[in-house]
């Protein structure tokens, strides 16, 4: 597992609004989709491209376009659903499959209760979305449930992460598959909650409000 930590100053500025607890909705949902598209830019570095013969107003010449397969974006429901737009503004030409997945607020486990992707992952590169690396049971998850449709590497986009989830993670994963974590910031720790600290808080509820 490879972790890279974004250090740029509109990110920095950027996660320090979300974090503060009077950032209403509207603006908390306006800046997650502003700073995943920072991250996103980071996050591809490594796709997959192929040589591509243009013709411009002058000369004919060999460019660059994304290789197919084309690049899966994934985004882990509900909260990752806020980072969508901001990831596929920099890869229109991606796929998008859907994966819905809960944290068990008594075990921390992560349950499955929704898919929306394709049986046949085979040579794909993936995107997952997730706003917030705590205890690392979702991520695991996920990952696992692509790699085992065939994925050939995943990268995981998070506003923040946790030491003790980045731990649990790469323990859980090491260097049997091709994984990569791109985080605007790793925060202190976890509490007795698994909430992590600072943090920004349920980002869910505060990219969506409170649903009962």
């Amino acid at each position: 597992m490879r972790l890279h930590v974004i250090d740029h100053p509109l990110v920095a500025h950027k996660l320090t609004v979300l974090r503060n607890q009077e950032t209403a909705s509207p603006t908390f949902r306006l800046l997650v989709d502003e700073l995943v598209t920072l991250l996103a830019y980071e996050a591809t570095r490594e796709v997959r491209t192929e040589p591509h013969m243009i013709t411009t107003p002058v000369t004919t010449t060999v460019g660059t376009r994304i290789a197919d397969p084309r690049p899966l974006v994934v985004p882990i429901l509900r909260a990752g659903l806020g980072m969508l737009d901001g990831m596929t503004r920099l890869l229109p030409t991606a796929e998008v499959g859907f994966l819905g997945m809960q944290r068990d607020e008594q075990t921390f486990e992560a349950v499955t209760y929704a898919n929306r992707l394709p049986d046949d992952l085979t040579g794909r590169q993936c995107f997952l979305l997730d706003p917030m690396l705590a205890t690392g049971g979702t991520l695991i998850a996920a990952i696992n449930f692509l790699f085992d449709r065939g994925a050939r590497d995943v990268t995981a986009v998070c506003l923040l992460a946790a030491p003790e989830g980045l731990d649990i993670l790469d323990k859980a994963i090491g260097d049997r598959v091709d994984v990569k974590v791109v985080v605007a910031a790793v925060d202190e720790r976890l509490d007795e909650n698994g909430y992590i600290v600072p943090g920004l808080g349920d980002a869910g509820d505060r990219l969506y409000g409170v649903v009962d």
